[in-house]
């Protein structure tokens, strides 16, 4: 019988104290709050109890995994060697099968270790963007959010659509999604910037070579921080919202735009059947907005002052996607590339998004 594992190996338990996630000090810290929440008074300060509750949930998204991973490991060390001894082939092929998921579950955990930003742990807004170009472009902004919706179902997360356009013949001309699920900030903001699509386009009769491109922007949600937003800076249209293939969802304007003129930035939503319901939507997606705006610049100040020139420009063309004349997908800022396009396009990015997050945090 073949095998490849060490089925001798003497570790009790995945490394924790002192490790690479400093578990112990998290499982401390999350004995702590569990303790101060069963505290009488623990409700006296809404405010106070609010920072427990979301100090602990954050905890727990490390927690509770490396539980997990910790029981499984266990319970196929146990086991290999005595399927082994049986002879059970069977066996022993799943229990190393639990143990190549486990050393993934502490791969993506490692990964996990980059997210430390202030917002990572967040779930976050994702909006895809058709560039110039028509029908081309309105068709490549409809493929990228396929392989998102994949992605994100992949990870776990929710995802809902909390706004879209229709192109005029083909395709989407923006689309906004909802993705909620531990740090879908954190992962998710690797993907903001353009992104460049080059293939024999099916609307061309002469079935020549086009560059299309579409841009993504992704924006954490806050809902406990105070952003003053007032009414007379803000510009709201109403209009009515429809789905796919131009059917209205209702018949009166229920979706609403948003437009902050002093910074100009724009918000939309019609996933809601009432227009006060999508104006409130609106609202929780500009503070999002405007209080990541506070801390960019904070941060730029604060590298600036530091001398920090590790530098990634949001705006530029972070990624190629190459259908003709060879399949070719590759990441301009890390250079990791995959020939696979279809399993990209399926959602299969992680491995862009993990070297994005290893080299710049």
């Amino acid at each position: 019988m073949n095998y490849n594992r060490d089925s001798t190996r003497s570790d009790s338990a995945l490394p924790i104290s002192g490790g690479i996630f400093d578990l112990a000090v998290k499982e401390l810290r999350v004995k702590e709050l569990e303790e101060k929440m069963s505290e009488d008074n623990f409700w006296n300060s809404q405010e106070a109890a609010q920072k427990v509750i979301g100090e602990i949930s954050a905890l727990r998204l490390w927690v509770v995994p490396y539980r997990e991973l910790n029981r499984n490991f266990n319970d196929a060390k146990d086991l290999l060697p005595d399927a082994i001894e049986l002879g059970d082939e069977t066996l022993v092929q799943e229990l190393l099968s639990t143990i190549d998921r486990v050393e993934a579950g502490l791969a993506d955990l490692e990964v996990r270790r980059m997210l430390s930003g202030e917002l990572d742990s967040k779930d976050c807004y994702l909006e895809i963007n058709a560039g110039a170009g028509g029908t081309e472009s309105c068709d490549w902004a409809s493929m990228l959010s396929r392989m998102y919706q994949r992605w994100a179902t992949k990870k776990g997360w929710k995802v809902e659509i909390i706004d879209r356009l229709d192109g005029d013949v083909a395709g989407i001309k923006n689309i906004t999604f909802r993705f909620t699920g531990p740090f879908a900030f954190g992962y998710a903001k690797a993907e903001k910037g353009v992104h460049r699509l080059v293939r024999i386009s099916p609307f061309d009769a002469n079935a020549k070579r086009h560059t299309s491109f579409a841009s993504v922007d992704v924006t954490p949600i806050v809902e406990d921080v105070e952003v003053e937003v007032r009414t007379e800076d803000l510009k709201i249209d109403t209009y009515r919202a429809s789905g796919a293939g131009g059917q209205h969802v209702n018949k009166t304007d229920s979706a609403v735009r948003m437009t902050h003129l002093p910074t100009g930035i724009v918000v939309s939503c019609q996933s809601e059947r009432s227009q006060i319901q999508n104006r409130e939507t609106c609202l929780k997606m500009l503070r999002s907005k405007l209080y990541e705006k506070q801390l960019n610049e904070r941060d730029q100040k604060i590298a600036a002052m530091g001398g920090e020139k590790k530098e990634i420009a949001w705006g530029s063309q972070i990624r190629n996607y190459v259908f003709q004349p060879y399949t070719l997908v590759k990441d301009t800022r890390t250079k990791v590339e995959k020939g696979n396009v279809d399993a990209v396009m399926d959602g299969d990015i992680d491995d862009f998004v993990n070297a994005y997050l290893k080299e710049f945090g």
